[in-house]
């Protein structure tokens, strides 16, 4: 053991003992085949992020606002430009420019 060296932590490793994965996949593929054929009904709709994209602004009044008016949030580059607009005019306060 050095004095400046790290031990690596040990690897962690879970195996399942009651899961069999090859058994599942085989079910599954069996479902699917048996959907296609139509012996068994449809499968529900599961998550989708798509379900929910643009809940939260339809929900809020102020976005919904700017959403429907078409305004858009002011720009890097115009605030970085009022930025540099007010450090001038400090500039030239400090030094008596104007």
């Amino acid at each position: 053991m050095g004095m400046f060296t790290m031990r690596k932590p040990r690897g962690f490793h879970h195996t399942y003992i009651y899961v069999d994965e090859r058994k599942e996949k085989l079910e599954k593929i069996r479902e699917n085949a048996k959907r296609d054929l139509g012996m068994l009904p449809e499968e529900e709709k599961k998550f989708s992020p798509e379900d929910i994209r643009g809940k939260f602004v339809e929900r809020t009044t102020h976005l919904k606002k700017r959403k429907e008016s078409g305004r858009k949030p002011m720009h890097f580059g115009v605030a970085l430009f009022l930025i540099l607009i007010l450090l001038y005019i400090w500039y030239a306060i400090t030094n008596g420019i104007i």
